[in-house]
């Protein structure tokens, strides 16, 4: 019964769904289930459809509610209104139309969630091929049914589709009998419609079995005398099945299924070359059947007579060098099976290419279990601990192989093997690269430069994962390891850490099972630390320490090989089903890549003296190739000495067209909202600032947090570096968020809308650095979900607080707690002024250790500075725009209905708007009246374009002349833009610095940052107020704003008298 199935897509429609069927046949609910172990009882099997041959369209409710915004329910609702006599009874009796269906059930979903429902659209989702695609396992069941002589029928509830055929989304070949609702006008449970089937089938009801998903169903069935099952699962519904009737009804071969069209062989001449090599007196027909799983070598199963084997063989078509060596696959089984190492029995290798189509191997079936999910569901605990156990045994099995003694001395070049594995797969993946990945690119430049000193050369697997082994059906023994083609010799190491791929991808992936979203300790699973620690401990091995370069080259290797498969199932040449899904996870893993190389050049780094580090002369190096690539991305690199084979952290991102995709995607739906929600609510968020409600939230911003939180554009702030998991923040790089950090500057109030404000982002990066558990709780989480403030208390009225070492304030330890004195004002956070007085404060409160604050300070002042730093390039950029846009220029209108960084909503009321084109154009401002608004782009000079609405005042003329002849203006215009390209490019060296060498390193990038952009900001400010006159001093524009804070910054982020010292005493200390 397909489309009832619907009541059963989640836990809260099970009220509904009893609700429906009582209100209906007013029966109480059960289950029953009748069992029987004699075949001979039975002549007949009766299939339900929804839930029972076709998946069940449960979910696609709920999902598609939500996709259209539907209130969740209301479809369910709508389905059992007016009971017998409402629409859907109706429908699914046939006794109403499509047309009349709809058009009744799109009024009451309407009326139930009082907004336009469309059905059609639910109606046709319903019924797609998609959801309605027959379970593998049902298809193949019914078809050992039939084979052993009996009868078999589908009994459905379905309806009558547009076309006028009936929904019936089966092989009508495959049953005897149909049965269908609207075609008899009668549904289940009416038992007229069970004694309809019987009749037709010419069984008695005991000679029979029903198969439902619906207890009321199955009910009415078993009154009558049918033996009933309940399909809960239709895996599990087959095995039941099969000891109702005493026979198999699944292939016998575990992970096989029929041969996909694409990849069939010629079964004539495969047979043919078979009887030939295993003896003439075999005899019998071929049975081919596809193994379901394998990315890259089509593998099959045969079965001639007694004879049970396996065939792996080249996929077809023209394929990248050196690839798909089934040659080398059978070499090397054939020598490790006289190892010890468990194999299956290698038969045969034919390389004639008439015979199927391509090589392949011949080898014995090896019947055992191959777990497909690493997570190992239906196991203990202790069972899963030696499942991995064993499987690390094996590896060290492997990696122990006296090469020599088993010939394959020369199967491969001994030495620099990963060097050569690197280039072989960056050849490979630009052999089959079908757009540019920027986390590639970035692999491509820091593999070569970070490859690890080999201790040995052992046999390398090159694809040992769990689902490559077999197991002993009842003991954790591993009885064989499968799929070779990617053997040779090399580090034995990048097979431990291939075998780790699965603890970093999550149990969704579509290629490969992960395990990172499961708790491993209760599941009886070694973490991936413990897995390599095991490794070490057989092969006699101290500890590893670059763990992170082998996952980021075994994440680099798997995109290449998804990208082959991908390029290949373009042409329908991979060999899986689920090959072209693929393309859809390369960028995730080649991202997960980067970010293990970015782990592993913070271990470099933090392993460094700080005093060597600064006894070095930093600089930037531009790369010959320095023109703008495919990604937007300079190839700027920041490096101690001066040799290029240091050159190697990474590459420095000048512009947000070379950040990768991801964060580039985070960067538009940031852009998109400031320019749909912030800029439209400054005006009345200014307006809330200089109320005497200003020391309450305002409502509009707290209701734009909410937004920003569900966007996703929510603690963007904390660096990779000291939150790797990614448990608080996005997990952007300094460089990355710097970029987003600029256009957040922008507007004064967007930094708190996404949780991203001073000094809230100082404290929170405090806590998750120093905090204890206790602390992180009471105050990390309030403040990283926004729902409390914070404030840095540091300056003193009677002292220059600039010197830390005039601080008046005292901290006493008295009675268990410390009591605080003083006196401060100006606190981040607020600009109070706050007296202490004998406050009391308990010692579990201190952060770290009493005489450390210091310490703190300075540890976390890094990431803070290229925030504020971008954020005053972001307003710099805007008050340049408004500086533009003070006289008439050739201007690019932007597209329709834009609003961006130029004026807010409020400064744009009131006045004449010119209607924006609807098409990017260039176009000289025309004649129009003496106070017109177009929209805008400007342009920058990296190729960074922000839709600003501007104001041309072609009347505006001083003395004689157009604004825009005056050369102070345009010199004005002209040194904004250089400096403030310049500011940039020096913040965004010093965030490099800091993600490659470490806050330290950079620390005098850091002070020259804090030097140059308050400044810089406060300039271009100064001169937009100038062409704007008195206007700019007002609150019209934003510019007045701009410049209290730019100029605020040259104290909260100390003097310039300070910073310059600072830098200039590092540059004494690098004299010759």
């Amino acid at each position: 019964m397909y489309t009832r199935r619907l009541f059963q897509s989640s836990h809260h429609q099970w009220a509904w769904r009893a609700a429906f069927w009582k209100h209906i046949w007013c029966r109480p609910q059960g289950a029953h289930r009748r069992t029987h172990s004699r075949s001979s009882n039975y002549r007949a099997v009766i299939f339900d459809m929804g839930g029972v041959l076709i998946p069940s369209p449960g979910r696609v409710a709920t999902e598609w509610e939500v996709q259209n915004h539907v209130p969740s329910g209301t479809i369910l609702k709508a389905l059992i209104a007016g009971g017998e006599n409402g629409p859907w009874m109706k429908f699914m009796r046939g006794a109403i139309t499509v047309e009349d269906f709809l058009q009744e059930f799109r009024r009451l979903c309407s009326e139930m969630s009082k907004t336009s429902v469309p059905v059609d659209s639910f109606f046709s989702l319903l019924t797609c091929e998609q959801v309605a695609k027959p379970f593998p396992v049902m298809t193949e069941a019914i078809t050992q049914i039939r084979a052993k002589g009996l009868q078999t029928a589908v009994l459905s509830n379905n309806f009558y589709l547009p076309n006028g055929k009936s929904f019936l989304p089966l092989d009508r070949k495959q049953f005897d009998v149909v049965v269908e609702s609207c075609i008899e006008g009668v549904c289940k449970p009416d038992p007229r419609i069970y004694k309809l089937c019987l009749e037709r089938l010419g069984v008695q009801p005991s000679e029979s079995i029903f198969l439902d998903d619906l207890t009321p169903n199955l009910k009415a069935a078993a009154s009558l005398g049918i033996h009933i099952l309940k399909v809960n699962d239709p895996e599990t519904a087959v095995k039941e099945l099969e000891t109702l009737l005493g026979f198999a009804l699944r292939i016998v071969v575990p992970n096989t299924r029929p041969v996909r069209k694409t990849m069939e062989i010629p079964k004539d001449s495969l047979e043919k070359y078979l009887k030939d090599m295993l003896g003439s007196q075999t005899t019998g027909p071929l049975e081919l059947f596809q193994f379901d799983h394998g990315q890259s070598n089509p593998t099959y199963y045969i079965r001639l007579a007694n004879h049970q084997l396996v065939l792996r063989k080249k996929p077809p078509g023209k394929l990248l060098p050196s690839a798909h060596a089934v040659e080398r696959e059978f070499r090397i089984m054939k020598a490790l099976a006289n190892a010890g190492v468990p194999v299956p029995k290698v038969l045969d290798l034919c390389e004639d290419s008439s015979i199927i189509g391509t090589p392949f191997y011949l080898m014995e079936y090896c019947p055992g279990l191959i777990y497909k999910d690493p997570s190992l569901p239906g196991l203990e605990p202790s069972q899963r601990q030696a499942i991995y156990t064993a499987m690390n045994s094996v590896l060290c099995k492997i990696h122990s192989v006296d090469i020599k003694a088993v010939g394959l001395e020369n199967y491969g070049k001994q030495g620099d093997y990963i060097s050569r594995q690197v280039q072989t797969w960056i050849k490979q993946y630009r052999a089959s690269e079908t757009s540019t990945n920027p986390a590639m690119e970035r692999l491509i430049e820091w593999l070569p430069l970070h490859i690890p000193e080999e201790q040995k050369t052992t046999v390398v697997h090159g694809d040992f994962r769990l689902d490559n082994l077999i197991f002993h059906p009842e003991k954790t023994e591993v009885l064989a390891v499968l799929d070779w083609e990617l053997s040779t010799l090399g580090d034995p190491l990048v097979d431990v850490a291939f075998s780790c791929l699965a603890h970093y991808l999550p149990s969704d992936f579509p290629i490969l099972r992960g395990l990172s979203d499961c708790d491993l300790t209760q599941l009886g699973i070694p973490t991936a630390e413990e897995y390599f620690r095991m490794y070490c401990l057989h092969m006699g091995l101290p500890p590893i320490e670059n763990w992170n370069f082998y996952m980021a080259f075994s994440f680099f290797r798997v995109a290449a090989i998804l990208q082959g498969v991908y390029k290949r199932s373009l042409t329908g040449q991979a060999s899986s089903a689920t090959a072209k899904q693929s393309g859809k996870v390369i960028e995730f893993t080649s991202n997960l890549a980067w970010d293990f190389a970015v782990k592993e050049g913070f271990r470099i780094f933090k392993k460094m003296p700080a005093t060597k580090l600064l006894k070095r002369s930093y600089h930037t190096w531009a790369s010959p190739q320095c023109l703008l690539n495919a990604t937007g991305m300079r190839s700027y690199i920041s490096f101690p000495d001066t040799s290029r084979a240091n050159a190697s952290k990474g590459a420095l991102v000048i512009s947000p067209e070379g950040l990768s995709q991801p964060v580039r995607e985070q960067y538009c739906r940031l852009k998109r909202f400031m320019e749909q929600h912030v800029y439209p609510a400054e005006w009345e968020l200014q307006r809330h600032q200089a109320s005497v409600k200003r020391w309450t939230p305002s409502p509009l911003l707290e209701d734009l947090k909410e937004k920003a939180k569900a966007e996703g554009l929510w603690n963007l702030f904390l660096p990779l570096e000291i939150d790797p998991e990614k448990k608080y923040g996005a997990g952007l790089t300094n460089v990355e968020y710097a970029h987003l950090c600029e256009l957040m500057g922008m507007s004064p109030y967007a930094p708190e809308i996404f949780n991203c404000s001073a000094p809230d982002t100082g404290n929170m990066e405090l806590l998750v650095r120093y905090g204890t558990e206790e602390q992180k709780a009471r105050w990390l989480m309030p403040l990283l979900e926004g729902k409390t403030r914070s404030c840095f208390a540091m300056t003193e009225p009677q002292v220059a607080s600039s010197d830390a070492t005039n601080i008046e304030s005292s901290i006493r330890e008295e009675n268990g707690l410390y009591v605080i004195n003083g006196h401060k004002w100006w606190i981040s956070g607020g600009h109070g002024e706050v007296l202490f007085d004998h406050v009391r404060v308990p010692k579990e409160n201190m952060v770290l250790g009493p005489g450390r604050g210091f310490e703190i300070a300075q540890g976390r002042l890094g990431p803070g500075r290229i925030h504020h730093c971008m954020r005053l390039i972001g307003c710099s950029e805007r008050a340049l725009a408004l500086m533009k846009a003070r006289s008439p220029m050739q201007i690019k209108v932007g597209r329709k209905g834009a609003l961006a960084p130029g004026l807010s909503s409020r400064w744009r009321s009131g006045r004449q708007r010119a209607p924006a084109a609807s098409t990017p154009c260039l176009a000289a401002i025309p004649a129009l009246p003496a106070q017109t608004w177009l929209n805008c782009q400007v342009e920058g000079f990296l190729g960074v374009v922000c839709t600003v609405p501007v104001l041309t005042v072609k009347s505006r003329v001083a003395f004689g002349k157009p604004l825009v002849e005056q050369g102070t203006l345009l010199a004005d215009i002209a040194q904004s833009r250089v400096e403030i390209e310049q500011a940039r490019l020096l913040v965004l060296k010093a965030a490099h610095l800091m993600d490659v060498a470490g806050n330290k390193a950079a620390a005098l990038d850091i002070a020259m940052i804090k030097m140059v952009a308050p400044s810089m900001a406060y300039r271009v400010i100064d001169r937009a107020i100038q062409a704007f006159g008195a206007a700019g001093l007002s609150s019209d524009y934003p510019l007045a704003q701009f410049s209290a804070g730019a100029r605020a910054l040259r104290f909260a982020d100390g003097p310039d008298e300070v910073h310059r010292a600072a830098v200039a005493k590092m540059e004494l200390k690098h004299c010759p």
